[in-house]
Parts: C-alpha cells; structure tokens; sequence
C-alpha cells in the first residue's frame, strides 16, 4: 500500500512538472533586463509557455531576433520611427504576426488574444496603461513593473478586482514575500522586512558621494539590471518604492513595513507573523527565480539551476540603512503615506531625475532634492482619491516640474537647505 501511495505521489509530481502548466503569455518590455531573462525562461520550458505577444521600446535587432525564434502572433515597437526598420528585419518570417507601433500599439499587444499572463516588464510609467488594458481583458499580470502599483495603485486595484485577475509579484523582494505568505492567513502577518544590497555606493562615505559619476552609480555589486534601475538602488529610492508596491500589494500599513541592508542579497526579504516568527526566502541573486515562480505558480517547476550552498555563500550581515546618506527611502516613504497622486508625483520625479542624472545633467546628489521639490510643490494639490486621469496629469505635471527644481537647485546660495 505504501509503495502504491509513493508511485502515485511520484506520478502526480511526474505530471505537475512535466505536463500540466502549459500557459500562454505576453511580454512587455521584451528587449529589456526582464525581457531577456523570461524569454530565456521559455527557451528552457518550451513545453510550458508559449509566446502570444511581444512589446519592446525601440531595439529592431533584438526585437526582430526573438520574433524569429518565439513567433508571436502579434508584435508592437514603440518606438514608431522603427516600425518600417522591424518590417524589413522580418520579412523572412512566415506566418507574419500583427505589427503595430507606438504606445497605442502596446496597450493593444497587451490586452491581445488568449494569453493566460501578461508580464509587465516595461521601465517606468509606461508600464501603467498598457498593465490596465491587459486586465481589462481579463489578463493574470506578473508584475515586473512596480511603477504600475505605484503610481496606479488607486486605480489598478479596484480593476483587479473587478475583473478577477491574479496580480503576481516577479520582481525579486515582492516575489520573496509572496512566497513566504504562501499557506499564511493574512491576519498572520506582522511585519514586512525588506532587504536591500545597498547599492553601488554601499561602502562609500557620505562626503564621496558628491563627485559621484555615471559609471560609478551603475556598478551594482551584485545584481545586473538597467540603468535606471540600478541607478534607483544606488540612491535606494528603488527600496523606497518597494515598499509602496509592499502596501499596495500585501494591504500592510507603512508603519510595518521595514528596510534592512544586506550585501550578500542571499535573503531576499521576511515576513514577521503575529507570534515573532519569521520567515524568509534565500537564493542566489537571480532574477529568473521570481519570474519563473511568478509564471508557474501555484505550482513549482524543477530547475537544473545552481542551487543555494549556505555554505559557499558565508556569512549573511545586516545593518540598519542610513537615512541622512539615503534620503530617498525617506521621501518614499512620505509619499507613500500621504497616498493620493503623491506616489505618483514621487515616481515621475524620480524617474525624470534619474534620466537627467544618465544623461549628466545634473549631480547626483541632486535627485533626492528635486524630487523633495517637486513632492512638496504637489502637497496642497494633492488628489486624494485620483482617478486614472489624474494619475497621468500629475504624472507629466511632475516631470515637468523637475525642470523648475533644477532650476531652483543651481539659483539658491550655497550650504542653504531646500527648506
């Protein structure tokens, strides 16, 4: 009897990881950090996922490349100039799939046909309306694009629920605590733990970080990512925004989310439970873990992936991060709690300072201060109960406000505070 119950267990497990998740997806953001590696995901599991649709910014080559290999049904650049380059890249390719352009052509791509999942791997902003019209059409999100939640958390939820989608976190932290709650009733939880590597700029002193340039700021120690990313973990903004998604996504007040530094990025973030227990979930800095289990899930797919040697990986520290060194965090958390469009305005900001940063238009040090410009100059015009509208006008109202803030920041006398 024994032998006939481990046979039938060993069937079953046969089943679930070889036959039974078979899922179609869209992907947004294709050519990006995200992109590359969920494509490499289904290079590994063909017989798992399929490809129905793929968006990317503007990289014809790359773009052109994963058409000829996934053969999607429909395709989108965004980049509207480059439309007649894709045409001809693809030429060879038959059957054709549907080529569209522009940001109206992603949010069509997004909402396209019977994929099951759409993963939001977008940079920014841009990711919001494209991620709304996949849920409209019914859509499971898997949510690399924390900008979606953080800008539009008002707006997206609700729609969640609306349309009964599933909303899965694939970005390492989220993914992380989603894992972690697995078999948890929420009124369990406790407390959120956040952990953070810190940054290219974690061992650096404070006084240094003033002749900080481009290249010292993308120089992650242990993640590879983009650019704008990697310049949010340099200023820890990204951790910041982390714990917007966190409320947004777990339904967990600001005052029990917490952010602790952790260099070897081993531990990927913790849950406290009501009775002080905590959990946590480990393995090496890979972003294919979180966007694998947010593509299979609720079931787990064997990986022939170097596993977790605690060993091999040493000693796991902690510290408690600096806030006069990151100000970011700070500024985030602010906004987060203020709610309304203020998240929003935070996000458009930070990612109009950054690009100006990459684009050495400004310092460094000069991302936290125009987004606390920007944020205090939307306090008394704060939408407290946004509508999708008034998410996207205070979002152009935001970057272009950066504008002001720069100029603010070079007129203003010397060693005098922004207040």
């Amino acid at each position: 009897m024994i032998i006939e119950i481990i046979t039938y267990q060993f069937i079953v497990e046969l089943y679930v990881n070889n036959s039974i998740i078979v899922k179609a997806i869209t992907l947004l953001g294709s050519t990006g950090s995200i992109g590359s590696q969920t494509l490499d995901i289904v290079t590994q599991y063909p017989q798992h996922f399929s490809v129905i649709g793929l968006a990317a910014g503007n990289n014809v080559e790359m773009l052109a490349a994963q058409i000829k290999q996934f053969q999607p049904s429909i395709v989108a650049i965004r980049a509207e100039e480059k439309l007649p380059n894709l045409k001809a890249a693809i030429m060879d390719v038959n059957p054709q799939p549907i080529i569209l352009a522009g940001d109206t052509g992603v949010i069509e791509v997004a909402g396209y046909g019977n994929a099951e999942t759409v993963i939001t791997g977008i940079v920014g902003c841009a990711g919001l309306l494209p991620t709304i019209a996949a849920i409209k059409a019914g859509k499971n999100i898997a949510l690399a694009n924390k900008e979606t939640l953080i800008a539009g958390g008002p707006v997206v939820l609700p729609l969640v629920e609306k349309y009964g989608v599933k909303l899965l976190p694939a970005d390492s932290e989220h993914s992380a605590i989603f894992q972690c709650l697995q078999g948890t009733q929420t009124r369990d939880l406790r407390r959120i733990i956040l952990t953070a590597s810190g940054g290219a700029f974690r061992d650096w002193e404070i006084a240094k970080l003033s002749n900080v340039t481009v290249a010292d700021a993308l120089k992650h120690p242990n993640w590879s990512m983009g650019q704008k990313i990697t310049v949010d973990s340099a200023t820890l903004m990204n951790k910041g925004l982390e714990v917007i998604e966190a409320h947004f996504l777990f339904g967990i007040d600001y005052e029990h989310i917490d952010i602790v530094i952790h260099p070897q990025s081993i531990i990927h973030s913790l849950i406290e439970l009501q009775d002080t227990s905590v959990l946590a979930q480990l393995g090496w800095p890979d972003m294919r873990l979180p966007l694998l289990y947010a593509l299979s899930w609720p079931e787990r797919l064997y990986t022939d992936w170097h596993p977790l040697d605690l060993v091999k990986s040493g000693k796991l520290t902690f510290q408690e991060p600096d806030h006069h060194k990151y100000p970011c965090m700070q500024l985030a958390y602010s906004a987060g709690k203020i709610g309304g469009s203020m998240p929003a305005v935070l996000n458009a900001a930070n990612e109009q300072a950054v690009a100006l940063f990459l684009e050495e238009k400004i310092r460094f040090l000069d991302i936290p201060l125009c987004i606390e410009w920007v944020c205090d100059h939307h306090k008394n015009q704060n939408h407290t109960n946004p509508t999708l509208d008034d998410i996207l006008a205070s979002d152009i109202w935001a970057r272009q406000k950066v504008i002001a803030a720069i100029e603010y920041l070079a007129s203003r006398p010397k060693k005098i505070p922004l207040h």
